[in-house]
């Protein structure tokens, strides 16, 4: 990916010195030629056109912001109610990613959600203990994990 966003510059500064215009509109109109010409050429890289892994960045980052609102919104219900109702507890997930940086990732996205907290990951990196403050349903929290956090980073590294 740093390859093909290091060939888009050298394009658009190629077009700014052919085109003897320094500004940014030119700067802009080659890097939008950059992405077209890499675009076709893709299929001669070895991994997938850069703008694809951009965009899966940009949903990972919507994604994590939608989930911290709904937990900041489920732990306000829990403070305000008059009744503390919770169910506390520790859950094991297990996880399909394999780099590490991926699982520091799902590891930080699930300690930054407000509830939610990352004790610790086993040996062969494959299982993440969790505690939450409220658990009422561990197979619906491992599904709701899997389905956006992991999902999503497996979008951004493949």
């Amino acid at each position: 990916m740093a390859f093909q966003i290091l060939l888009n510059f050298i394009i658009a500064i190629t077009w700014m010195l052919l085109q003897d215009d320094y500004s940014f509109i030119t700067f802009f109109i080659g890097y939008l030629l950059g992405i077209i010409i890499l675009f076709a050429l893709r299929r001669f890289f070895p991994r997938r056109f850069y703008l694809y892994n951009i965009a899966a960045v940009i949903k990972l980052m919507f994604i994590f912001l939608k989930e911290l609102v709904l937990a900041n919104i489920a732990v306000l219900k829990i403070v305000l109610s008059p009744k503390l109702k919770m169910k506390p507890g520790i859950f094991a997930f297990e996880t399909e990613l394999e780099k590490d940086w991926e699982i520091t990732i799902l590891s930080n996205l699930i300690t930054l959600t407000p509830g939610t907290f990352v004790i610790d990951i086993s040996d062969d990196n494959k299982t993440l203990y969790i505690h939450s403050v409220d658990i009422a349903n561990v197979e619906q929290a491992r599904k709701d994990i899997k389905s956006s956090f992991e999902k999503a980073i497996k979008e951004v590294s493949r």
